[in-house]
């Protein structure tokens, strides 16, 4: 009895409700359902199609936009947001700083030294690039310690100790504790310098001895290996303390530039452009985005790209749309007559095929969004399902150096590939609809 009251209730609620709906849309409800099943099969396949669309288009762009993030925040964990120089070295700079500094609150700037150098290890030689940094005014611009995956986890240099890049480590077969040789440009310009005034005015002024003393080469302690996860960074660069690439530069007290930290790293191009206007064009300012805008670009183009593509799918779909609204067309042309007949107005007509349009883009929406959450939320399981059972890795953690998938959901992302997707439901629905409204009457209950 419980039951049958129910059931009897919730059967009178939806009647209600359906009475209750706009003529068209209630129209469009009741096309949708054939005389003898309960769903169209044509009207699910639509519904699939764009689900599947969207599916595709969340996870890929997620993917994507993941990535790119990653991307982001490792080129920014290790590069400084802005690097200013004047093209050669920086003579008096601890006044810039200080000028910057506080002329900008909320910027952070350190000198540095950076450049080719030649490493040796029992008897190996292999070049690198060598970033000479103040300890303490490095860990204002970036957070290397958080890339220190082997030794005491500390970032504490000094004249006989430097850290580098696990890759180049491998290379070098260097262990922590080991110490390594760094031969620098500033030995050979003294060399050059000194080979030529021998030439010229002194034959026997110096000794072969004291050449060599020349060309002796900084030896410093390996204390940590740092692991960006970007390949080029992890296998050649080589951090010391500034005093040490100074003196394999022969700089003195000079530096390349100064680094620079902004409040906001995707500001950082911006701020670029006043920081140079306010410096004077002695100076050249360059933010991360310039030195890595290539690669920047191409994930931004690809994503773009993809989502074109995966966007076609969505289309196909539209045309099953139009094709079950076209069957619906034939099949209630005498119903289509009599409306009009009747005289119901074109744009009621029209708001019936376009109602199901909608319905059926919303449906799609719907499944679509939940199947790509679903999809987000159990890829990387999915990837090791697919490794361990067709030895194929979709995301090979050596090339892209991650130990997973990543994925960002974007909620503009996700407004756009739904709003796109809607418009193009119910432009596939429009173009039947327009057909059915030029519908003549009189021919129509004729030929039925």
């Amino acid at each position: 009895m419980i039951s049958a009251t129910l059931t009897a209730g919730i059967a009178f609620s939806t009647v209600r409700a359906l009475v209750n709906l706009p003529f068209s849309l209630f129209l469009a409800l009741r096309y949708l359902k054939p005389k003898r099943t309960f769903v169209s099969v044509i009207t699910v396949l639509s519904v699939l199609g764009v689900a599947l669309g969207i599916a595709c288009l969340i996870v890929v762009i997620a993917v994507m936009t993941g990535f790119d993030r990653e991307l982001r925040s490792r080129i920014i964990g290790f590069e400084p947001h802005l690097t200013v120089s004047v093209g050669g070295t920086l003579n008096d700079w601890e006044p810039l700083q200080r000028r910057i500094e506080k002329e900008y609150p909320g910027v952070a700037a350190a000198p540095y030294v950076m450049g080719p150098v030649l490493l040796q290890f029992e008897g190996e030689f292999i070049s690198a690039t060598m970033r000479g940094v103040q300890p303490n005014g490095e860990l204002k611009l970036v957070d290397l310690k958080r890339f220190i995956k082997e030794g005491d986890g500390r970032y504490e240099l000094d004249s006989e100790k430097c850290i580098m890049g696990k890759a180049l480590a491998g290379v070098l077969g260097v262990n922590v504790g080991d110490k390594i040789q760094l031969h620098g440009p500033g030995n050979l310009k003294k060399v050059v310098n000194e080979l030529q005034r021998m030439e010229k005015e002194d034959p026997s002024a110096k000794s072969l001895k004291q050449i060599k003393e020349m060309v002796r080469p900084e030896e410093v302690e390996v204390v940590g290996f740092f692991e960006t996860g970007r390949y080029e960074y992890d296998s050649n660069f080589v951090v010391v303390q500034l005093a040490v690439a100074q003196a394999m530069y022969d700089f003195e007290d000079s530096v390349h530039g100064l680094a620079l930290r902004t409040p906001n790293a995707d500001n950082a191009d911006k701020f670029k452009h006043q920081l140079a206007a306010a410096l004077g064009p002695e100076f050249h300012v360059t933010s991360w985005v310039d030195n890595n805008r290539e690669r920047l670009d191409a994930v931004a183009h690809e994503r773009v790209l993809m989502m074109f593509v995966l966007m076609m799918i969505i289309v196909v779909a539209a045309f099953s749309i139009s094709n079950t609204l076209i069957t619906v067309i034939v099949q209630k042309k005498r119903e289509i007559g009599l409306l009009k007949a009747l005289g119901a107005p074109s744009g009621r007509l029209v708001g019936i095929f376009l109602g199901q349009g909608f319905i059926v883009g919303v449906l799609g929406n719907a499944v679509g969004l939940l199947l790509g959450w679903g999809v987000l939320s159990w890829r990387n399981e999915m990837r090791n399902w697919l490794i361990r059972a067709f030895n194929v890795d979709i995301f090979n953690a050596s090339i892209y150096s991650l130990n997973g998938i990543p994925s960002a959901i974007a909620a503009q992302d996700v407004v756009l590939i739904c709003t796109v997707s809607m418009g193009i439901c119910l432009l596939a629905a429009y173009i039947p609809a327009r057909f059915a409204a030029k519908m003549d009457p009189v021919k129509a209950l004729r030929e039925e």
